[in-house]
């Protein structure tokens, strides 16, 4: 399924590549994480532009060898053949492959002669090819050949941390666009129908409005505005209703059970970044430490590791490097507050309980949501003396 539309987003990657933002045509370089709707928005970008001008290619999928990768992004192309165009197997070394790779992004047309729109997702992947012989640079000669091309180009990645040091001295061309969070009104846009007589509290309501802006409101907290997640959330919330109130957090809890959608993502995620990184384990290690405390500074994390501050700083810059923590004012914490719920629920040895991803899972939502929303208190809340007997809907995990 696909992550829901984001028509903002989608214009400002338009305007930067016709020029119309008033600065010229750009390159536009969109950085999200996993989830956050980057292939999403590349595919939906191909339909607005047109599949006969623009050409989506997921590099992550064929950067295997240079020649190889030449040919899958010729073979199925529908600009025509150029110089560069159909491989005919003369490109002979991995150089000669990735130079006719070049050439043909540069001089390939639309028809009609009109400028070639290219949707290179997960574009550092061509970082693999830096093993081959002669290819010791191959991104920076990659960004310098689209800098001075006459066709159109929109990269993205999921790595920010590198693709910002990447394009610390790129030409002045590219132009870094971050994937937001989404608002609570996009959340409730994308959200299916909700019966009125299914809203959080039980209540029995006219409006289908209500019952949407209270299930927004809190997928929005629960998801931290991700899109994947969001969109897991409040398909399972809304497929629970069917049975019964609309709830989040049960539809939350059995999403990252072992075989649940969030947890699959998640794996995904952490075991993806650690294999690009170096220092596997111990790595690991440091983020078992901040998923049960965090924010912590470099001595209280080398402390809990028994490793040297020295050596605990090396490994806290190769988790930054691929975006699994953040350090803001010297302290370290996860970049998805989600990952860290899933890094310590399977810190044991032992898959977690049912009751086990129940308890946590009610800690993490009661920590995200609003405290002047009493609407949304949830199961084992304890309100204040104050709002003690006010009559609140309670939604209760078993």
């Amino acid at each position: 399924m696909m992550i829901p539309e984001r028509p903002s987003l989608e214009r400002r990657v338009l305007a930067a590549l016709d020029g119309s933002a008033g600065n010229g045509t750009r390159i536009p370089v969109v950085l999200g994480g996993c989830g956050t709707g980057r292939t999403s928005l590349l595919l939906r970008l191909r339909d607005l532009i047109g599949r006969t001008s623009a050409q989506y290619v997921d590099v992550e999928r064929i950067a295997t060898t240079p020649e190889r990768f030449s040919k899958s992004l010729r073979d199925p192309s529908p600009f025509a053949p150029g110089p560069f165009g159909k491989s005919e197997g003369t490109d002979t070394g991995a150089r000669a492959a990735f130079d006719a790779t070049l050439a043909f992004l540069d001089t390939v047309r639309a028809p009609g002669d009109v400028p070639a729109t290219f949707l290179l997702d997960e574009f550092l992947e061509l970082r693999t090819f830096e093993s081959f012989p002669g290819l010791r640079s191959v991104l920076r000669d990659l960004l310098a050949a689209l800098s001075t091309s006459g066709n159109r180009f929109v990269l993205t990645t999921r790595y920010m941390a590198r693709a910002h040091r990447l394009l610390r001295d790129a030409p002045a061309q590219f132009e870094i666009i971050p994937v937001a969070p989404l608002t609570p009104s996009e959340v409730r846009a994308t959200l299916p129908t909700v019966p009125a007589s299914r809203t959080l509290s039980g209540a029995i309501v006219d409006e289908d409005d209500r019952a949407r802006d209270e299930l927004a409101r809190l997928v929005h907290a629960i998801s931290d505005g991700r899109p994947s997640y969001a969109r897991m959330i409040a398909e399972a919330s809304t497929s629970l209703g069917s049975r019964g109130a609309v709830d989040p957090v049960s539809a939350l809890t059995a999403l990252l059970s072992p075989p649940g959608t969030i947890a699959t993502a998640c794996r995904f995620s952490y075991e993806l970044r650690l294999h690009r990184a170096r220092g596997y384990g111990a790595l690991k290690a440091i983020l078992d430490v901040l998923a049960e405390e965090e924010p912590l500074t470099l001595t209280e994390i080398a402390s809990r590791l028994r490793r040297t501050p020295g050596s605990t700083k090396d490994y806290l810059s190769w988790l930054e490097d691929v975006d699994l923590i953040v350090s803001r004012q010297k302290r370290y914490s996860f970049a998805d507050p989600m990952m860290r719920l899933w890094v310590r629920l399977n810190a044991d040895a032992a898959p977690p309980t049912e009751e086990d991803i129940a308890r946590q899972v009610h800690a993490y939502v009661m920590n995200r949501l609003p405290h002047n929303e009493p609407a949304l208190a949830m199961a084992g809340a304890q309100p204040r003396d104050a709002e003690r007997d006010k009559p609140w809907g309670i939604i209760e995990i078993d």
